[in-house]
């Protein structure tokens, strides 16, 4: 009887040709260029330290989440087996619900749980369970669903870019959008275009995807942080900071929180 962990070859492919630089790698751009999950996911957790202890210490578990994509990642790509690509779409969809459950605004949330956050954590942790099961039913078509995630983000973020004329929140918010738009395109390009890219030996639209949406990622963050304080800490205002330096002209994004005190 054949063993589920029994090696077995993904459906998907990337454009990147195969085992070209290496016998042991499959992908060696699609699979290296997953370092940036790993300079990004620590970086992160340190410069949001004085958040999560504000907020929630689930934010650390968002960031290790990221780094086990990145992880998880360079293994399907090095190997291509149906394993990795489980592994590597079933960490997306756990990263996208922790988001969720933690940042989702109140006003959001479906009518028949109130405002109530626990019970929605709740409703977001049976419907990710079904989830990962359902992912192996048609696994082809996984990427295109955790994809599809981002319509209902892309609302959200847009209401509320509505609702605020704080210029701070509505850059991030722009810079976020253009990023993930950019990171989207690589990715598509990569699926549907990929005999063009074959005839002029341009193999590297995936692998950008990674070093792209691994930029978007301190951006979201910072987005849904940024969002998130507007109904969730009325006490505290926080300030858009970027490492290493705020006067340098591209950098990483994070924040940094204040109380508000009546003198």
């Amino acid at each position: 009887m054949p063993s589920i962990f029994a090696y077995q070859s993904s459906e998907v492919d990337w454009c990147e040709s195969n085992f070209q630089h290496s016998e042991l790698v499959a992908e060696f751009y699609n699979t290296f260029s997953n370092v940036t999950f790993f300079i990004f996911g620590p970086l992160m957790m340190f410069l949001m330290h004085p958040y999560a202890q504000k907020r929630s210490r689930y934010v650390y578990i968002i960031c290790i989440l990221f780094m086990v994509i990145g992880l998880f990642s360079m293994y399907f790509h090095m190997t291509l087996s149906f394993l990795g690509q489980l592994l590597d779409e079933i960490a997306i969809l756990w990263l996208l619900a922790s988001s969720y459950s933690i940042w989702m605004p109140r006003c959001y949330f479906p009518t028949f749980l109130g405002e109530n956050r626990p019970h929605f954590i709740c409703f977001v942790i049976i419907t990710t369970v079904i989830s990962t099961f359902l992912s192996f039913l048609r696994p082809v078509i996984n990427a295109y669903a955790l994809n599809s995630i981002a319509v209902h983000i892309l609302y959200i973020v847009f209401q509320e870019y509505k609702k605020t004329s704080n210029k701070e929140l509505r850059h991030i918010m722009e810079v976020s959008v253009i990023l993930w738009a950019f990171a989207l395109t690589s990715w598509i390009s990569d699926r549907l275009l990929c005999s063009f890219w074959q005839q002029i030996n341009f193999f590297y639209l995936h692998s950008i995807w990674h070093v792209l949406i691994s930029i978007t990622f301190p951006y979201g963050m910072v987005t849904m942080a940024l969002v998130d304080a507007r109904y969730e800490m009325p006490g505290h205002t926080l300030k858009v900071r970027y490492w290493p330096r705020d006067t340098w002209p591209v950098g990483l994004p994070y924040v940094e929180v204040s109380d508000n005190k009546n003198c």
